[in-house]
């Protein structure tokens, strides 16, 4: 039996910072990869060591700017032409997510066309984590293995400790997430229901249930404006909740969002490291996924299986 191929992981220019952290736990180096940049902002990608016959974990969230998305296609194509024996792409946020179907005559599903990408690219594998929409795993032909951030945010939730605590989700689509964590909690829910003028704008919201003299804990996949959450956390202030946090993936958080949330009744704010904060907030809290994905990429180099990172 031939020996097993080399394990080696390298980072993205845009996520460097979770590569370290997923090194530190563990316990691999990452490797030498060099993006070279030209004045007219064209850039090129390459291995500063050999990657031939190894497994090659590359670590890239792909949030905006599309430099991000090109760089993890330059970096897979890379890899590929340097005779990789498997090429996994570690995405902690899978971008364009949000286009997974068409919901208006005349538009482009940028999640499969991404899928698409990645795949014609050469990669052979996806680890990503909390997609904003479940079938997105579907748009590919290669094994996805889509992660939880939940395995990091329901021990924080129990540690609240807080009386008279309820689950809320944000808008109807995340209501089966919000679900899953109040009966993983053994706690009731209530559903936020909101219709958008245009993206990134509320035209109207309203609250189905009773969160008077409930401590709420919303939770959602993505926080992006923040609009739908401090118009959800303001509005259950308004109707006598005590308190008001969200456990929310993906911190995008574009726009007017640290100003909203800075002004809002919402508590407390939790997100992962999958993407960087743009600046530090009070209050938002970041909970890192580093080990749960150093774990995984773990698991997956040595075909055990990954079942246990699901807590729900």
């Amino acid at each position: 039996m031939p020996p097993k191929a080399p394990i080696k992981i390298f980072p993205g220019s845009a996520t460097r910072y979770l590569a370290e952290k997923i090194s530190l736990a563990s316990g691999r180096n990452i490797g030498d990869i060099n993006t070279l940049k030209f004045s007219d902002g064209e850039f090129v990608t390459s291995f500063e060591e050999t990657v031939r016959g190894t497994h090659v974990f590359l670590i890239q969230s792909t949030f905006p700017p599309a430099d991000n998305l090109m760089e993890l296609l330059m970096m897979i194509d890379a890899a590929k032409r340097a005779s990789a024996y498997k090429i996994v792409a570690v995405i902690p946020y899978f971008g364009f997510a949000r286009q997974d179907r068409k919901d208006k005559p005349r538009v482009s599903i940028g999640a499969k066309l991404v899928a698409d990408l990645l795949t014609t690219a050469g990669v052979d594998r996806i680890i990503t984590m909390d997609l904003h929409a479940d079938q997105i795993q579907g748009f590919f032909n290669i094994p996805v293995d889509h992660l939880y951030a939940s395995y990091k945010f329901l021990p924080y939730i129990r540690q609240l400790k807080l009386d008279n605590m309820i689950i809320a989700s944000p808008d109807v689509g995340g209501s089966k997430r919000a679900n899953t964590y109040a009966k993983h909690l053994e706690m009731p829910m209530v559903i936020c229901h909101k219709q958008r003028a245009k993206p990134n704008e509320i035209g109207e919201m309203r609250i189905i249930g009773d969160v008077s003299g409930k401590n709420v804990v919303i939770v959602d996949d993505l926080v992006d404006t923040a609009g739908t959450l401090t118009t959800a956390a303001n509005m259950m202030i308004d109707q006598g909740a005590i308190s008001v946090r969200a456990f929310t993936t993906h911190a995008v958080l574009s726009g007017p969002a640290y100003e909203r949330i800075d002004n809002s009744h919402l508590a407390e704010l939790y997100v992962t490291d999958s993407i960087p904060l743009l600046k530090p907030s009070p209050k938002i809290k970041v909970l890192s996924i580093a080990d749960l994905l150093a774990d995984t990429i773990e698991k997956v180099y040595n075909y055990q299986s990954i079942s246990s990172q699901f807590l729900i």
